[in-house]
């Protein structure tokens, strides 16, 4: 005889949370200040301050997300300022 098919339901699907697309600025600290705008035609990512005009550009991939561009400003940021550091 044959045996009958369960009815167990599939597990429900994880629900991916949004990442942050805009940031504070490292140079004047104003909260949701930073914009990330990516440019996958050119590659190019880029990052602006709305109160201080700071941006800085980068080259992303297509897996390439704002919080990416935003870390990339970061890491660069503390590389010079560890520069000027060693060199004092």
């Amino acid at each position: 005889m044959g045996k009958r098919k369960s009815r167990a339901k599939p597990p429900p699907k994880k629900r991916m949370d949004k990442l942050d697309t805009v940031f504070s600025c490292p140079f004047c600290n104003h909260g949701s200040s930073v914009e990330c705008r990516l440019d996958m035609k050119n590659s190019i990512g880029e990052a602006t301050c709305r109160i201080c005009q700071e941006t800085f550009s980068t080259t992303i991939t297509a897996l390439s997300e704002p919080i990416d561009i935003y870390s990339e400003w970061i890491d660069e940021c503390e590389r010079v300022n560890n520069l000027e550091d060693d060199a004092a």
